[in-house]
């Protein structure tokens, strides 16, 4: 059973590490666009912010409805990456219990 469960605990975290990623690099190019650095008419800069908004947008909308407003400022991808890295933190015990249990 530890055949199947280290690897997908292993392969669960690479992915939450790639989430981050795609979180800062969202919030770097949503500033990018905001002060006209680069151009959303760019197709290749449409088709990279669209995916990225379709894959942060749906973890990061519940977290905006519950922040306050704070005017320009968006604290919710500083949030969720907190929230991934406390997942990230769980993973690596889990993993640990397991492999201190002889699993």
């Amino acid at each position: 059973m530890d055949v199947i469960i280290f690897p997908l605990l292993q392969v669960l975290n690479i992915a939450i590490d790639m989430y981050i990623w795609a979180l800062i690099i969202s919030a770097i190019l949503s500033w990018l666009v905001a002060f006209n650095v680069v151009n959303t008419r760019n197709q290749l800069v449409y088709n990279i912010g669209h995916f990225l908004d379709r894959i942060t947008e749906p973890a990061l909308r519940p977290i905006r409805r519950i922040l306050p407003n704070m005017g320009t400022v968006d604290l919710s991808p500083i949030v969720l990456i907190l929230f991934c890295y406390f997942l990230q933190m769980v993973i690596s015990q889990l993993t640990f219990r397991l492999m201190q249990s002889g699993f």
